[in-house]
């Protein structure tokens, strides 16, 4: 019996499998351990399906946002503990996850464009290098949250094409004063801010949609991936719902500087049941 979960900030999706029958999928709260604790998190989990598994789970591979190091590993390592106290744990970041389900155990580069942005250099066992996101405000090219930044300031800064900005004014009924205030003094702007994407999608055949996103992408490559030694021969691989909605953007993108893609998905999670079946 094998447990995988692949975790963000809101959501953890999990992967319950048992040899001989159809793995189950189910979701449970985020637990990224830069702001959860242990007990916190034992708490949710016991009014979840965790506290309904078996306890004979043999192997447990746990994937999240905010475990760069073993403190924060540990975090998590011990919230699994009372529900699995046999079983091999082992705890990696959201980073190494995409490497593992988009490259298996070949080299190349693994990139996440979510709500977020992140990418590294692997070898087909572990990151060798990695290039720092810095967020939405110094970083965090091409992701959601830069993405709907862009927009909202061209909309608010009357540089959004007319046409547009009846569309999204009609979409979005927010005052300039909010806008504002949701951006700077409530919590996770980021998020906010992403939530404006599925404006770009809707009308990307614009050509104003189309240059943003794409302008965007080159960042991202130029900015990180650019970074990575002997990165023009290699596999660049993408991990999120921004790259995912937006491939035929990337895949111009990398096409004009001659880069090899890789795979593209939406999410890690079957990807990383198969890796680890087979590793």
């Amino acid at each position: 019996m094998i447990l995988i979960a692949d975790s963000g900030s809101t959501k953890t999706s999990w992967c319950f499998s048992v040899a001989g029958k159809e793995p189950e999928l189910f979701n449970t709260g985020g637990v990224n351990p830069f702001f959860r604790t242990t007990e916190n998190i034992v708490a949710e989990w016991k009014e979840s399906r965790i506290a309904h598994l078996p306890e004979e789970v043999e192997k447990i591979f746990f994937y999240g946002a905010g475990i760069v190091n073993e403190e924060k590993a540990n975090v998590i390592k011990k919230a699994l503990e009372p529900f699995f106290p046999n079983a091999q744990k082992e705890v990696h970041s959201d980073l190494l996850a995409a490497a593992h389900a988009t490259l298996g155990k070949k080299s190349g580069i693994a990139c996440i464009l979510g709500t977020g942005a992140n990418s590294c250099q692997y070898n087909g066992e572990e990151i060798t290098a990695h290039v720092p996101p810095l967020g939405f405000i110094l970083g965090d090219e091409g992701s959601g949250a830069v993405l709907g930044r862009k927009l909202v300031g061209d909309f608010l800064k009357n540089m959004m094409p007319e046409e547009l900005v009846k569309l999204f004014a009609e979409k979005y009924p927010i005052e300039y004063a909010e806008f504002l205030n949701r951006v700077y003094r409530q919590e996770k702007p980021n998020k906010f801010l992403a939530g404006f994407v599925p404006f770009l999608k809707e009308n990307i055949e614009h050509e104003y949609c189309e240059n943003l996103v794409q302008s965007e992408f080159d960042s991202f490559i130029f900015r990180n991936v650019a970074q990575y030694s002997g990165f023009e021969k290699q596999p660049i691989c993408f991990v999120g719902s921004v790259a995912f909605f937006f491939q035929e953007q990337l895949k111009n993108v990398l096409l004009k500087r001659n880069l090899v893609l890789g795979i593209i998905l939406k999410e890690p999670l079957l990807k990383l049941m198969e890796y680890h079946k087979q590793f």
